[in-house]
């Protein structure tokens, strides 16, 4: 049995200097529950990472969907060590990667006429919205997904503890794929809202005319559409979720997928919305940072030039294939279903045969880190993922879902956990 004897020293040592002993929520013991579970690894290659214990994992969580190469991707490192080496990493003045890192963008995104660089996706989804509302003379914002832990944002969801009411009473959440819920908050907020801000694909696929409709709600009442991409962008096509489902926002955001996981981020969008940049404050020392630009336009490139993305969704269809016959083969579909584009996909647990979702999901959690397999229910595939590593993850769930689902049905879930249960962070849709 596998042990985690030093990741708990470390967290332990973590938490005496660090709340929670994490950067991230979705790093920590939230969300891997704690006596089953690594909390710091040490090193990465391709699709597998080592935690601090000594212990190897098939990644699936891929630093949140931020590394889309692979770690270590040999081109992205040696781009980055070139700059460090003969350049350096951040300057007096603008340093030119910004406009041929901007010029690719704009090249790849069909919305990016102008772009600005940040380091967060919420950072991006911030200045997004700031944008939108200088550009409209609006205060009000309509959200649908998670969009990063700025006051704006998070003030609507259960974790807005610190966020003025004020703040909070300004955003205002509608629920995917249902047009009338948008169409209910333009009713309620006549001409007060200045941007329709969401993922356009999360969990569940848009349905035909959902994303259109939204466009056609935001523009005839006078606000603006932003998309999230801070996990879609240079992941379900090179132009995003805006070429794949061949909708055109007025801007856009991006992180994660656009540096192969260095820090950078980017708002993109309609060169006359994107020129108030020289009138709003959007402004960071780090936002021209050049080893992240560097990165970015090297995985921009190989994004161009291979074709990296179609082998991911691949992968990710001969995953979802997979899974689909054998939750049918095992009678399983009350229990799981599977969703999400093939490149991140999610194994969904539904309230099923008397079992609490969360017992389900611990139990998950703790038997997929014995076999090898870091999780967190999605899937965040990788180019350095091949269809070896998906066909183990495969006969790891012909292993473990029929059991999960006996114990379900005998009421046994609780009592198979080696841990205290997990417990559910915020719901966003």
């Amino acid at each position: 049995m596998r042990t985690f004897t030093a990741s708990e020293a470390m967290l332990e040592r973590a938490e005496r200097v660090i709340p929670l002993g994490s950067q991230t929520f979705s790093k920590s013991r939230t969300q891997y529950p704690k006596g089953v579970s690594p909390f710091f690894i040490e090193r990465g290659q391709g699709a597998r990472v080592w935690d601090v214990d000594g212990n190897e994992y098939l990644d699936l969580v891929m630093s949140l969907a931020s590394v889309t190469l692979g770690y270590q991707d040999a081109e992205v490192n040696s781009a980055v060590s070139r700059q460090l080496q003969d350049s350096g990493v951040i300057f007096s003045l603008p340093h030119r990667l910004e406009c041929e890192v901007a010029e690719l963008i704009v090249d790849m995104v069909p919305c990016a006429e102008k772009v600005r660089f940040g380091k967060n996706g919420s950072d991006a989804t911030s200045g997004a919205v700031r944008l939108a509302r200088a550009f409209t003379g609006r205060d009000h914002i309509a959200v649908c997904g998670y969009h990063g832990w700025q006051d704006w944002y998070i003030g609507s969801t259960a974790r807005h503890r610190g966020v003025p009411e004020a703040t909070r009473a300004l955003t205002h959440a509608f629920a995917y794929n249902d047009l009338s819920s948008l169409e209910a908050l333009f009713q309620q907020f006549p001409e007060q809202l200045a941007a329709v801000i969401l993922e356009p694909m999360n969990v569940a696929a848009p349905q035909p005319g959902f994303l259109e409709g939204v466009k056609a709600l935001a523009h005839k009442h006078g606000a603006l559409l932003v998309f999230d991409e801070t996990i879609t962008g240079f992941r379900f096509a090179n132009g995003g979720a805006q070429e794949l489902f061949g909708v055109t926002p007025d801007l856009a955001t991006f992180g994660k997928g656009l540096a192969n996981g260095f820090p950078v981020s980017a708002i993109a969008g309609r060169a006359d919305v994107m020129q108030l940049m020289e009138e709003i404050f959007f402004s960071f020392t780090f936002g021209g940072e050049a080893l992240s630009l560097a990165a970015a336009k090297a995985t921009l490139s190989k994004l161009k030039r291979e074709p990296v993305l179609a082998g991911i969704a691949a992968k990710g269809e001969q995953l979802q294939t997979g899974l689909r016959r054998l939750l049918d083969e095992q009678n399983l579909n009350d229990l799981f279903s599977v969703s999400g584009h093939p490149s991140w996909t999610f194994l969904n647990v539904r309230e099923a045969r008397g079992a609490n979702i969360f017992d389900i999901k611990t139990l998950l959690a703790q038997e997929q880190h014995q076999r090898g397999v870091l999780g967190l229910g999605t899937h965040n595939l990788s180019h350095a993922h091949s269809t070896a590593d998906i066909e183990q993850v495969l006969a790891m769930y012909r292993e473990l879902l029929p059991m999960v689902g006996e114990a379900a049905s005998a009421g046994r879930v609780p009592e198979l956990l080696r841990c205290a249960p997990l417990v559910p962070l915020f719901k966003l849709r």
